[in-house]
């Protein structure tokens, strides 16, 4: 099992989002085609037929919970699971 496959497991389990790198967060959403624009502390992401916008900001090492949760219900809306 990939590093990847390991993080997109962890966002979608839901069970721990507080424990979930920042940093891997925004990894695993450019693996999965999503174009990254930073603004100041916004690091926004975009893709091509994904309404959705995730704007996520660090808060040191770790993603905020409800970030996670976003990202999640923006992966599984538009079933990106499977291009990792």
């Amino acid at each position: 099992m990939s590093k990847w496959t390991k993080i997109l497991d962890l966002v979608l389990r839901g069970t721990n989002d507080a424990s979930i790198s920042f940093d891997d967060l925004c990894g695993l959403l450019e693996r999965m085609g999503f174009d990254r624009r930073v603004r100041g502390s916004h690091n926004i992401f975009r893709k091509e037929g994904v309404r959705e916008m995730p704007n996520l900001q660090r808060s040191g090492a770790k993603a905020k919970s409800y970030q996670v949760r976003q990202v999640r219900d923006i992966i599984v809306k538009n079933r990106l699971g499977e291009e990792i």
